[in-house]
């Protein structure tokens, strides 16, 4: 698991990197875990486009990931780590000892041939098996957490992503996020030990624009590049600023630092400590 940056052969080379891939160990899914996966380029029910700069991409077939993890007090054998590109992190093909496959997330050096297992009750602190956070030691590393019992894992599920268990109290289980935030869970939600597979895929640089394109982003023009008639940070002859004090969206809505989380949110309640605010140069 690493980054490769290849000879400066070309523009795109120079400036580009990718995985080296070598934790994988098969090239083809699963056959009977794949499913059809409908494109919406950014369109909602009506066809109008809601996230623009959205559209093309190679095409793709979604893995059915377990996020709930409830094969509970059964062995599973790891069968392959392998790539999924609906995700930055990898996904472990799980035979568990009923005859079942299962795809789950991997934990950072998951090997093939070990032994995984998820229950209800105290089992091996080990990284990759499953319990309920009042089972887990405080101090541990953990990821896939679900924010409601039973519904399966919502948080800690991108690559590299650690969750820090603080304190288990009166019923909750207090998180600290990457983000900083810490907020509390009910105790009996699931949760993995470990961190999440592929930590370096934050470090890969594109390099040229074809690539985001494989991804299916489509290029994004800036405004004070256009015409007043279409952004707030059009016009001028020349290069010029802005011309206001604070950046805005095409549509007159401050961004760039604008926190859009409602003031009265329901989750308020569970956020112990308000995430870190990034400063901006």
């Amino acid at each position: 698991m690493g980054i490769r940056v290849y000879k400066p052969t070309s523009p795109g080379r120079r400036k580009s990197s990718v995985n080296t891939f070598e934790e994988v160990t098969a090239s083809t899914p699963f056959k009977k875990l794949l499913v059809s996966k409908k494109r919406s380029s950014g369109r909602n029910a009506q066809g109008k486009i809601t996230i623009r700069h959205r559209g093309g991409g190679a095409k793709r077939h979604y893995r059915i990931v377990d996020f709930k993890r409830d094969k509970y007090d059964i062995e599973g054998r790891v069968v392959s780590i392998e790539y999924d590109p609906n995700r930055n992190a990898r996904i472990a093909l799980i035979s568990y000892k009923d005859g079942e496959k299962r795809y789950v997330i991997a934990p950072h050096k998951l090997q093939v041939g070990e032994v995984l297992l998820s229950s209800k009750k105290r089992v091996e602190v080990k990284e990759g098996n499953t319990m309920p956070l009042e089972h887990i030691p405080v101090g541990m590393l953990i990821y896939n957490v679900e924010l409601t019992p039973g519904k399966g894992a919502e948080l800690g599920r991108s690559a590299g992503t650690v969750i820090k268990l603080m304190a288990v109290d009166a019923g909750k289980a207090h998180l600290k996020l990457p983000s900083g935030e810490v907020r509390t869970v009910p105790m009996s939600c699931m949760a993995t030990i470990g961190q999440v597979s592929n930590p370096d895929a934050r470090h890969v640089r594109m390099g040229k624009a074809g690539r985001k394109r494989y991804l299916g982003i489509k290029p994004t023009v800036r405004g004070k590049a256009m015409n007043p008639v279409d952004h707030p940070h059009g016009g001028g002859e020349g290069s010029q600023p802005i011309g206001m004090k604070h950046p805005k969206t095409p549509w007159g809505k401050p961004a760039l630092g604008h926190t859009t989380r409602k003031k009265k949110k329901y989750s308020n309640k569970f956020i112990v400590t308000s995430k870190k605010k990034k400063r901006r140069k």
